[in-house]
Order: C-alpha cells, then structure tokens, then sequence
C-alpha cells in the first residue's frame, strides 16, 4: 500500500508545489482532476485570499492539500482556519513544525513537514509529522545554502527513518519519478514543471524561459544571507550572482515577473529541472505520460530483477 496515496486519496503519487501565488484553484484542481493532489498556497500572505481558494477547492470535491510556510504567516489565522475547514492534508514548511502538528492533528489533518537535511528530518519525526516532504538542491524556490542533491538527501534520510517520503527537486517525469522510488520515496513533487504546465496562471513569457533554459540555467543565489533561492538567469540575476548578495526588496516586483511577463522584475523561481522541460503540455499529459513512463521504466527494471541478469 502506498502510504502518500492513503494520506491524500489521490489517484497517483504526484503533488504539486505550493508556488507563491501560483498554487491556486485554476492550478491545483487541474492537476488534481488528473490524478495527482494539488496544493493551496499560502506564502503570499494575502490570508483572505487564500482563504477563498482553500473554499473553492472544497466545493469542488476534489482531494487537495494545502502548505502552511511557518515563516511566513503572520499569526495563527491561517492555521485555525484550515483546523476548521475541512482540509485533510497539510504541508509545513520554512521552520519547525513542532507548535503546528498538534492542533492539525487534533483537527484530523496529516501533516507533512519539508525538510533539506537529514537532522531536520530527524526533529521532525519526534514532533510527530506523518511524512516528509524531502528537498533537494534541484528544486527551485527557497533553497539552504548548504546544496544536498535529491539523489544524496533522499538516501541519507531514507537510512533513518521509516516515515512516507516525497521527492522533490530535480523531478519533472517518470524517469525522476523512478529514481526516486528507487531510492526510497512513495511520491514526487513537481515545481517547475506545472509552473510551466498550460493551466498555470503564469505569463507565458516565464513559461517559455523555463521551455528554453538549459540544465545551467538557473543560480543559487544569496547563500552567505537570507533567503537562499533557486531562479532563472537573466541579466539582473547575474549581476547578484556576481554580487553575492540580494537587494532586500528583490521580491517587490515578483507579481509582474508572474503575470506581466518582465522576467527582470525579480527573481523568477525555478530548478534545475527546467533543463528537461520542451514544451508547455497540460496538467493531464503531464502527469499521464509521467505515470506512463514510470511504469515502463520500472517494468523494464522489474525484469532485470526477475531474471536475476543486468541484460
């Protein structure tokens, strides 16, 4: 038995990353609708928003989940919010979920925390999440400065704790989706592949940066301050590459990177991933031609094992 797919009631294994204003209704329910789970974001902040998102979802009876960004919320509003609204899955993020997992819990919500080291794992585990949410360097978005790649961390956690996992960073297909079942995940989560799907609100100009970056096409920028963060090049970004630090009002001009298309505004998040993404396709082929290939894959490696031969 799956144990992410019995936490989420969703068809296949396959989340989707709670972008920043991006992990809305339009996004989440055509992946959920595919099979996948889709995720509410609620890093913007704009709680009342957010809000009405999380209500629309409910009304469409599609399973779903949404992500609490510990940092990022301002008080407990959100939190006691989604205690009452029906939601049945959760993810944490950016700080320790140790005051969340009780009042979740109690409100009958699993809980999944996004951890990039293995003592964070570790914490997380005796705070009594139900699963973890296992970032690697890849991904794109908020990143720690100390780069552990999906295929080291996923292994180094795996090793010490017996927790559902679900892989993220670096993932965009079957072949991903396999390598990191192999290495001990029961899900993959996807950023940069549905920030570029045809249902992402997005402008086109950001869909097509990620369709044409290569697999260098993206910096780790900040890594000697905060917040670390994974985003396309382009002219502004190497000039703070080159710098090494981030203006503190980077983000101001982040809604016109997402829905004007000026891809100088601010920093425009994505992994390395967008080095294996050619094309914009819909949520559904996505997310089919990913389970489809999975399946070829590990059928292929199925017959390996039962014949005991590498072939």
């Amino acid at each position: 038995m799956n144990r992410v797919l019995a936490h989420t009631g969703a068809r296949y294994p396959i989340i989707q990353a709670p972008m920043g204003w991006i992990a809305r209704t339009p996004l989440a329910s055509a992946v959920s609708r595919a099979g996948g789970l889709g995720i509410i974001e609620t890093s913007s902040g704009e709680t009342e928003a957010c809000k009405a998102e999380i209500a629309k979802m409910s009304e469409l009876g599609l399973p779903f989940g949404v992500n609490l960004p510990i940092l990022f919320l301002r008080d407990d509003a959100m939190l006691k919010f989604v205690c009452t609204s029906g939601v049945k899955f959760v993810t944490t993020s950016a700080g320790s979920p140790a005051k969340f997992v009780a009042p979740l819990k109690e409100a009958g919500i699993v809980v999944y925390h996004a951890v990039p080291t293995v003592d964070a794992a570790l914490k997380c585990v005796d705070a009594g999440v139900d699963g973890l949410v296992v970032e690697g360097a890849e991904g794109g978005g908020f990143k720690n400065p100390e780069e552990v790649s999906t295929l080291v961390l996923l292994q180094a956690i795996r090793e010490r704790v017996d927790v559902p996992l679900i892989a993220a960073g670096g993932i965009c297909d079957g072949r991903g989706m396999a390598a990191a079942f192999a290495l001990g995940a029961e899900a993959i989560q996807m950023g940069t592949r549905f920030v570029s799907c045809a249902e992402s609100p997005v402008h086109r100009n950001y869909k097509q940066k990620i369709v044409e970056a290569k697999e260098t096409g993206t910096y780790v920028l900040n890594k000697k301050s905060t917040p670390c963060i994974r985003a396309l090049k382009s002219e502004r970004m190497d000039a703070i590459h080159e710098e090494g630090r981030m203006p503190a009002d980077v983000f101001k001009g982040i809604r016109d990177v997402y829905f004007g298309g000026d891809m100088e505004a601010a920093p425009a998040l994505a992994g390395q991933s967008a080095g294996l993404i050619h094309e914009v396709k819909s949520a559904k082929d996505i997310i089919e031609e990913t389970v489809a290939q999975f399946f070829s894959i590990t059928n292929r490696l199925g017959g390996l094992a039962s014949a005991q031969s590498f072939g």
